[in-house]
């Protein structure tokens, strides 16, 4: 009988301890789910994780972010070791790992054309002086050659003949060869444009006036993520066009986060780098033609890629329910 006494007394102590110790039952509230998402470059249109993140809609779906850096060629590989869950990256990168590995599909993207700027030294005014000299680039075959080339031929020149490229391995690199005169042009993007204009360089072609499709900057992660976690997908990327939303509506807060991602406070380099992105999608669906246009440059130097088709690399599903839910609608009408 002292025996079958004392166990309703263990049992409540045993409750209050298992209560008392829990830190999800202590805090009234479910733990947030731990995720990591990468970016690709120090650039504007990378800063929508680290801006988002900042402007906390990722906690308040849930999440707890921590937002990291897998620069270049680092950023696939980072996704599919699960280093990250999501990451901002080209899909000149993204393709030919997904290729390999069929897991990495693109959930969305940010700019449907070419966007980048062909800047030369002020004593190169335009295609004449242009002609026999020397563009600094990053490396051979990648996007900024490729937008080069598109440059150099709406000025009339032929890019195997008329110039030479010098392949200089960062956008750093290529940036200090042009200030030193080491080449005569070169490909930027926000802030270089503040420090190129104070300079004196010349803006030969800005080619977000050419319209040329080509996928830039797109939201990456893993299939299987998607399969076994669709609600994690989903609440990752409503934060997302939350934080697009908050870009494109919240210009001063916007300038204060991205004056700590981009490393500078210079007004005119955060207004520019705000100017340059601030047309990017509010519903950022990846586009098939502008990612064909991706697969038929990656074909020019490797075959294999033209057996390939755009749809293959992209999953709209995630972004589809959000936008049919009317989310995105409300949310640019102010409504909730």
């Amino acid at each position: 009988m002292k025996q079958s006494k004392k166990n309703p007394l263990l049992l409540i102590l045993l409750l209050l301890f298992v209560c008392l110790s829990s830190p999800v039952m202590a805090q009234g509230k479910p733990e947030k789910e731990r995720i990591r998402i990468g970016y690709a470059a120090r650039a504007v249109i990378h800063s929508i994780p680290y801006l988002t993140n900042e402007a906390g809609f990722f906690r308040e779906e849930g999440l707890q972010v921590e937002v990291v850096r897998t620069a270049g060629s680092v950023a696939p590989m980072a996704l599919i070791s699960g280093d990250v869950d999501f990451t901002i990256m080209s899909s000149f990168l993204m393709i030919p790992v997904s290729v390999q590995h069929g897991d990495v599909v693109m959930l969305g993207g940010f700019t449907r054309y070419a966007s980048m700027f062909f800047v030369s030294r002020p004593e190169t005014a335009g295609a004449k002086e242009l002609r026999g000299k020397i563009v600094g680039l990053q490396r051979p075959g990648d996007a900024y050659e490729k937008s080069a080339r598109f440059a150099v031929r709406h000025l009339g020149l032929d890019p195997d003949k008329d110039v030479k490229f010098l392949f200089l391995g960062s956008n750093e690199v290529m940036w200090t060869a042009l200030q030193t005169g080491k080449v005569a042009a070169t490909m930027i993007t926000p802030p270089a444009t503040v420090f190129a204009r104070k300079a004196g360089m010349n803006f030969l072609v800005n080619l977000s006036d050419l319209k040329i499709e080509y996928q830039g900057a797109t939201l990456a992660t893993r299939r299987s993520l998607i399969r076994d976690n669709p609600n994690l997908a989903r609440r990752a990327l409503r934060a997302v066009v939350r934080g697009i939303h908050f870009f494109k509506t919240r210009r001063e807060e916007t300038y204060r986060i991205l004056a700590k991602f981009l490393g500078t406070n210079d007004r005119d380099a955060l207004e520019d780098s705000w100017n340059y992105a601030a047309d990017m999608p509010a519903k950022p669906y990846a586009v098939e033609t502008a990612v064909q246009a991706v697969l038929s440059h990656l074909a020019e130097r490797e075959p294999r890629y033209a057996q390939h088709r755009a749809a293959e690399f992209i999953d709209p599903g995630p972004l589809s329910e959000i936008d049919r839910s009317g989310f995105i609608d409300r949310l640019y009408s102010g409504q909730k």
